[in-house]
């Protein structure tokens, strides 16, 4: 005997209801559903979570918080690649000019986005950096070092 072998006894189990099959099945014509009525119809029976019977449901009374995806019109945000001034001084230690396609060969900017210069880290020699953004701490430790930020977009 197997596992797979195994079966009820004969009239342990019901059979299932079959519903709509005409009037001599016992369940024919309105197939157990009653008479009109919401649950009567296809596609008739709503979450009872959301549904409150016609009346506005919770989640639209609710006020609204927070961002909730693109508006029309809205300024989409800028996702940038940050950059800190620690990876700087690792990647290039003998300073001079930076930019995002010398990160990227440097492996320190991974995606084509815009790159953000931060100030984690110090600064040893003197970088002229270009980058999209920068903080106004990361400028001010490469500035005391002897070198500057460029501001891509902003150049004259």
């Amino acid at each position: 005997m197997k596992l797979s072998d195994l079966r009820p006894n004969p009239g342990a189990t019901k059979r299932k209801k079959r519903v709509g099959r005409g009037p001599s099945s016992g369940h024919g014509k309105t197939a157990t559903r009653g008479h009109k009525g919401q649950k009567s119809r296809s596609g008739g029976l709503k979450n009872p979570a959301k549904h409150e019977g016609g009346r506005s449901t919770l989640l639209m009374r609710l006020p609204k918080r927070g961002m909730r995806g693109q508006v029309p019109g809205a300024i989409p945000r800028v996702v940038y690649e940050a950059v800190n001034l620690k990876d700087l001084a690792r990647k290039f230690p003998e300073g001079g000019e930076v930019t995002p396609e010398a990160l990227r060969e440097a492996r320190l900017v991974r995606k084509d986005r815009p790159v953000k210069l931060l100030a984690t880290g110090e600064v040893g020699a003197a970088y002229t950096v270009r980058v999209h953004a920068a903080s106004k701490a990361a400028i001010a430790k490469i500035e005391s070092a002897g070198g500057k930020v460029l501001l891509l977009g902003e150049e004259a």
